[in-house]
């Protein structure tokens, strides 16, 4: 019996053991695809087939003409997409997810957004994030200013997870003076399945920007497991701490700015809607070369020297001190003193700032010899408490806007909140 795409099929193997779930097409003729309830797709080997039971046959999908009207009373939001889950639903006639980036596509999907505001949505282009470079993130600050000439509301970014604090610390930067919320908005969990949280972020995004006056970059995901609250996320304090949670996002020595819970908003830390900005462009240059260097056992000189021919450097050293392994302290650490000639070398050609690998905490390289040592051949970051990613992002806007002679003092001055005045010690950022 030959079966449909979408048909509903209960497959028991020679093992006894059964799955139901949706027949979806395969690349391999010796393999049977369904895709479960969870959303997971399952592939058995037809060899190993005991039965196959047709419990529904699939329905023809009919094409119907989506409307969608606007409320005049209700702010309005424009969604730009980059990709990814949150605008996709699950085609049985691939297997995978499709786009909807269409208003009344989206409102389909999620109809309950019609409630909060007046949907615009479009893609700017499909972008795997860790593919992204600094020409994209020019692109994104163009499309945003864009449409807030056409004077939405808000503006929420559709990204992929694994670079999407990034950037969001990218647009911080490069949105001088922004008088609309941004807020970026990814999704965990893909929409094909039960446990997507791609709804419960875009909802919360929306609910916050319709009833907070906010004019800044952030990020809004998951608090925790469940699906109660999100969290409005700081644009330049916030890391992915988890390959896979859907909360997986977390403020580092900061606060979240709001918690959203489904009837009802927690402001946590007060952000004033400053009147009278008008939206600058302060782009990245996109030729410019940044890189980080990871201290750790066993480095060689070379490691530093590979980077001369590059415009600034973020080293990110150990512990309170960012420390790099520069000092020769026995027969088995010559190399340690080569690779501190490196760094002053280096150093005086372009600008060096030091991070530090734990998450939390802040730089003080006052404390120990190496840190003195450090800071007398010229690495910045002194008291600074910005993470590697966004010290990284900041240094290329630095450089792409600011003459070489500025950039010193610039280091330590916070732009856009991306060093704290005073480090918070909270048991739940440890969570």
């Amino acid at each position: 019996m030959k079966y449909k795409i979408g048909d509903l099929l209960e497959i028991t193997t020679k093992d006894q053991s059964k799955h139901t779930g949706k027949y979806l097409p395969s690349t391999d003729s010796k393999v049977l695809v369904l895709k479960l309830d969870s959303g997971y797709n399952i592939g058995l080997n037809k060899s190993n087939i005991k039965s196959i039971k047709l419990i529904k046959k699939s329905e023809e999908s009919k094409k119907v003409k989506l409307e969608y009207k606007p409320n005049p009373k209700l702010k309005t939001i424009s969604i730009l997409h980059t990709g990814g889950t949150i605008a996709s639903q699950v085609s049985y006639e691939t297997g995978g997810v499709i786009a909807r980036y269409k208003p009344e596509e989206l409102i389909a999907m999620f109809p309950e957004l019609k409630n909060l505001a007046n949907i615009k949505s479009r893609l700017i282009s499909n972008m795997w994030s860790e593919d992204m470079n600094f020409n994209h993130y020019n692109l994104l600050a163009k499309e945003i200013q864009k449409e807030i000439k056409s004077g939405v509301d808000g503006i929420i970014v559709t990204h992929g997870t694994d670079m999407l604090a990034v950037t969001s610390a990218a647009l911080s930067f490069i949105l001088e003076d922004l008088d609309t919320p941004v807020i970026l908005v990814g999704a965990q969990r893909s929409s094909d399945r039960g446990s997507s949280d791609a709804f419960s972020n875009l909802f919360a995004a929306c609910k916050f920007i319709t009833e907070i006056p906010f004019s800044e970059v952030a990020i809004c995901m998951h608090e925790n497991s469940s699906d109660e609250t999100c969290l409005i996320l700081p644009g330049t304090k916030t890391r992915k701490m988890h390959t896979s949670r859907r909360d997986a996002f977390k403020p580092i020595n900061t606060l979240p700015i709001a918690r959203i819970h489904k009837t009802k908003i927690e402001v946590l830390s007060p952000h004033r809607k400053p009147e009278g900005r008008k939206l600058k462009l302060k782009l990245f240059n996109p030729k410019l070369k940044i890189g980080i260097l990871k201290s750790h056992p066993n480095m060689v000189a070379k490691e530093v020297s590979n980077y001369k021919g590059f415009d600034g450097l973020i080293l990110e050293g150990t512990g309170m001190a960012g420390n790099f392994p520069v000092n020769k302290i026995d027969k088995y650490t010559s190399e340690n003193y080569k690779i501190f000639n490196e760094i002053a070398k280096l150093a005086k050609k372009i600008p060096l700032i030091v991070t530090t690998q734990t998450i939390f905490g802040r730089i003080n390289m006052n404390v120990y010899s190496t840190g003195r040592k450090l800071q007398e051949v010229g690495i910045l970051g002194n008291h600074s408490d910005m993470l590697t990613e966004t010290a990284f992002i900041k240094l290329a806007w630095l450089l792409s806007n600011y003459p070489k002679n500025k950039i010193k003092e610039s280091v330590s001055h916070d732009f856009r909140g991306e060093i704290t005045k005073r480090t918070l010690y909270k048991e739940d950022f440890l969570e």
